[in-house]
């Protein structure tokens, strides 16, 4: 599967600029029991799926702090604007690897809106700048 472990020295440069999935492999449905494995490890595995073979990188981590919408995941690359998303569902993998390559080819670090897949649209939680922004004034 295409799930990355701790990123080591040598291939840090890589992972800040590779676009990059991030699951919630402890997400679950509002309402959801305590039923394992978790919706969120089931997206994570879908994602790691789709994403097999492309340049997209595929992380699983615990918790975005989602909950009341989850599952969550969230998209980044580079020095781009890092998004999140939540209500997805397993079959959420090809939208989320299609986002991350959308990212990975924006030219001003903004997701598009033309061409993102619906449940990236419905689904969007919030938009964080990248570190070293500067507003313009």
């Amino acid at each position: 599967m295409a799930f990355v472990g701790q990123v080591g020295v040598a291939d840090s440069e890589a992972s800040r600029d590779a676009p990059t999935v991030y699951v919630c492999m402890t997400c679950r449905h509002p309402g959801e029991g305590e039923t394992e494995p978790r919706t969120g490890a089931m997206l994570a595995d879908a994602t790691a799926q789709v994403a097999e073979g492309t340049d997209v990188r595929v992380r699983r981590i615990r918790c975005l702090a989602n909950c009341t919408r989850g599952p969550s995941a969230a998209i980044r690359c580079g020095g781009s604007w890092t998004y999140v998303f939540g209500g997805l569902d397993i079959a959420c993998g090809p939208a989320l690897v299609e986002g991350a390559r959308l990212l990975a080819r924006a030219n001003d670090g903004l997701m598009p809106w033309r061409g993102r897949p619906e449940p990236l649209k419905r689904g969007l939680i919030a938009r964080i700048p990248p570190a070293d922004y500067e507003d313009a004034e």
